[in-house]
């Protein structure tokens, strides 16, 4: 099937179309009204949503094993939980109810074609790292993950992927994730992306709860194309922290699409986004913060910086502001350039040649958003990463020059 078949179908025609049961009526109703994605929506208008809808794609096999087998990670496999913790409260639902006045139509179209959801809880100190493995290819994979933090508990979740032979597959997930009462939650992704793999868009919805904190970082590098795209609702008193590191070469076309909804009062949040676009990629930050009346006392900031390292390369950048109360902080701001010629000048006076002069400056752009992750280990994997697909180092090569990370991650989990 091709998902642009499903144009202008009713709610009815959608549920008969995924075989759903009547429990997906909401997502299938809110699908309908918004239709599907095009370039004419401002959330799709620099993605490659034709080329996506386009793809002709069979549906995953998607049958629960009898057994999950325990773990230190939390393993899914094309939308499967495989492989769990024995210290997470882990379940599997029918259908949760969606959010109906999400803006995404990919995350309705999620809830509408995905078997179920798997449901987390997480309480305490709990600490949870997510391996997604995507294995089948020309197949729309499509999954749902509930993630409850309970109230008062400190937790984080380190999430990444494996393709194992995904190629020319539409993998289409997101979380629906609600951080309870007096709750944090550090999350952080970690996602490379190559040429000939699957594609993705990931669609979530956040809820932060009241005196809650969300921190979260997203890191995404590549020459191949993806979008993410979220809505964060944010209670009284409660916090998020959202930064976003992009580096897309080639023909990627790669980036973030926001919501952040203060609703309750005193409400604060701070985004960032940093932004490194070589060849011909197209990078989006298409991100904004809306005030309600409810939201006195609010204070927001936002911010988006691009280097872009060729002149083929493009940048949407988009932040805004919608604000409906007089009594707060916010402020936002773009900027969108090459690298700095002064600085290029003075490494190279020092017997820099230009190569390794302009590597030193785009690392040190990358590595504020880095350095910023708690975790030693993460950190230097996503050092690594980063690096692999900038200098185009390989895994092995990766591996030998550096500290073990990928060993220490696979075997403490976070």
């Amino acid at each position: 099937m091709k998902l642009k078949e499903l144009k202008q179908s009713s709610a009815s025609e959608l549920i008969a179309a995924f075989g759903a049961d009547t429990s997906a009526c909401q997502s299938a109703e809110a699908l309908a009204a918004l239709g599907l994605p095009s370039k004419k929506q401002e959330a799709y208008r620099y993605a490659a949503i034709e080329a996506i809808l386009d793809l002709e794609l069979h549906p995953a096999r998607q049958q629960r094993p009898a057994e999950i087998l325990p773990a230190v990670q939390l393993i899914i496999t094309d939308g499967v939980v495989t492989h769990a913790p024995a210290n997470i409260k882990l379940g599997f639902s029918r259908s949760i109810p969606c959010d109906k006045d999400h803006f995404d139509p990919l995350y309705h179209l999620g809830h509408l074609a995905s078997q179920g959801v798997w449901e987390i809880e997480l309480s305490g100190e709990a600490h949870l790292h997510i391996i997604h493995r995507l294995t089948q290819p020309a197949a729309l994979i499509p999954y749902r993950i509930a993630v409850h933090v309970t109230p008062n508990s400190q937790a984080s979740v380190y999430e990444q992927f494996v393709d194992v032979g995904a190629a020319e597959s539409l993998v289409l997930y997101g979380y629906d994730l609600f951080v309870g009462r007096d709750a944090t939650l550090k999350m952080v992704k970690n996602h490379t992306l190559t040429q000939g793999s699957y594609r993705a868009v990931a669609s979530h919805r956040f809820e932060v709860g009241n005196s809650a904190v969300l921190d979260m970082a997203t890191f995404d590098f590549g020459d191949a194309s993806a979008l993410q795209l979220m809505q964060i609702a944010l209670g009284s008193h409660a916090h998020v922290e959202a930064s976003h590191l992009l580096y897309a070469n080639g023909d990627a076309k790669r980036g973030t699409v926001s919501k952040i909804l203060h609703i309750g009062e005193g409400s604060t949040s701070n985004q960032q986004a940093k932004n490194i676009l070589g060849g011909q990629a197209r990078g989006v930050f298409d991100a904004l913060i809306r005030v309600a009346h409810t939201a006195k006392y609010t204070k927001a900031h936002q911010n988006t910086k691009a280097i872009l390292l060729e002149t083929g390369a493009y940048m949407a950048s988009k932040p805004q502001l919608e604000i409906y109360i007089d009594e707060l902080e916010a402020s936002h701001g773009s900027t969108t350039g090459q690298l700095d010629d002064k600085q290029l000048f003075y490494l190279r006076s020092r017997g820099i040649t230009e190569t390794e002069a302009r590597k030193m400056l785009i690392q040190a752009f990358a590595n504020e958003l880095i350095d910023a992750v708690e975790g030693e280990v993460i950190r230097e994997i996503l050092h690594s990463d980063f690096d692999e697909a900038f200098y185009g180092q390989t895994r092995v090569e990766c591996i030998d020059t550096c500290h073990g990370c990928e060993e220490a991650i696979l075997n403490e989990g976070v």
